[in-house]
């Protein structure tokens, strides 16, 4: 089977979909790989290592019985698959309705990381935690960037300097990473989420868990039930009455396919102290705080509000290194022996395709 590796052209994406050590792997799989020339430059893998690794270079790869890509394709990218191809990436398939029906009038057996099923065999695949993670690590990076204090306690000749204290909301991947993180750098951590089950996680990381009295059930999936509007106000109310004791908030929840949960409301920051900072992790689905702008940092009442998306293309060396291995897991899943044996029996093989049914029907 051979897979092409397209250049990404969404705006300020500087991932690649494989790194050259995955071609390697794939190769010694069976595997051949073409790359469009340049692709993996902006997330510092030079065509020299790919072709040391023992890929082709071209000028494109959309010829190629597999396409292997980081963010969906454009519609004009979309007029260059062919019947039959198989694809893979963040498809968004349950926010792009229409850009799967565009995947599906091509024919495309279309498989979206996002859509992987949560289960242990598929753990290697699972692109949402690899990205989630780095999300995490930098989300606490930019909170110490943007807070006007130090995060370790500090003592020196001109006296004792007390740690920040830091707060965590949603203890998932990018959320026990961010507390994880935050812990090393020498803050006072507090972790929340309504899954009391995650409890154990966040102490086991030196934070405290911050109760609020809100409990909610872990879905299926692995994420927090959407709580109801009265549950919602109630863990509103107690988050104004905490936050202002913390000098940088950290942001996590997320449902896929819904908007973000309004954690934070705007007189809860109207209450933070002046330079305190608050990372919104969920602000690519509108934001965890009342007052976030996405893609954007903006302050309001002396407080920061980081409303940057789609973090892990920041750090993208190693947030690419971790995706290229998710989606070598699943093109050896898929693909045996480099042999394509799409087994639509299989949870995993079924779970991810997103056009499989409209492909049938055509």
């Amino acid at each position: 089977m051979r897979i092409g590796v397209p250049r990404e052209l969404e705006p300020g994406e500087r991932r690649v979909a494989l790194v050259p050590d995955a071609v390697s792997r794939l190769a010694s799989s069976g595997f051949d790989v073409v790359l469009e020339r340049g692709a993996g430059t902006t997330a510092g893998f030079l065509d020299e290592a790919y072709s040391a690794a023992g890929a082709d270079l071209a000028e494109t790869a959309w010829d190629a019985d597999g396409v292997v890509k980081v963010r969906k394709p454009r519609a004009e990218e979309a007029e260059r698959l062919r019947d039959d191809q198989v694809l893979v990436g963040f498809l968004e398939p349950l926010t792009d309705r229409a850009g799967i029906d565009r995947l599906a009038e091509r024919g495309v057996h279309a498989f979206a990381m996002e859509s992987i099923p949560r289960i242990t065999r598929a753990q290697p695949m699972d692109a949402l935690s690899s990205q989630a993670t780095v999300s995490g690590y930098k989300s606490v990076l930019i909170a110490a960037d943007r807070l006007p204090r130090f995060f370790p306690m500090l003592m020196t000749a001109a006296g004792t300097v007390a740690p920040a204290k830091v707060l965590v909301l949603g203890a998932g991947v990018a959320g026990l990473q961010a507390i994880a993180t935050a812990r090393r750098l020498g803050a006072v951590v507090a972790g929340f989420d309504v899954r009391p089950i995650v409890r154990e996680q966040v102490e086991s990381l030196g934070a405290t868990f911050l109760d609020l009295g809100i409990v909610g059930e872990e879905t299926e999936g692995g994420y927090a039930r959407e709580l109801s509007e009265d549950e919602q106000r109630q863990q509103q109310a107690a988050l104004e009455e905490r936050i202002p004791d913390y000098d940088a908030v950290i942001t996590t929840a997320l449902i896929p396919g819904r908007a973000a949960p309004r954690l934070i409301p705007a007189s809860a920051v109207a209450k933070m102290r002046p330079g305190s900072v608050i990372v919104d992790l969920g602000a690519e689905a509108g934001g965890n705080c009342e007052l976030t702008q996405p893609g954007e940092i903006v302050e309001r009442d002396g407080v920061t509000l980081v409303g940057l998306t789609n973090l892990p293309s920041t750090m993208p060396f190693h947030a690419s290194q971790l995706y290229a291995r998710n989606v070598s897991a699943l093109l050896q899943h898929l693909a045996p022996e480099g042999e394509l044996a799409l087994d639509w029996d299989d949870e995993i093989t079924s779970g991810a395709c997103v056009t499989r049914e409209r492909v049938a029907a055509a």
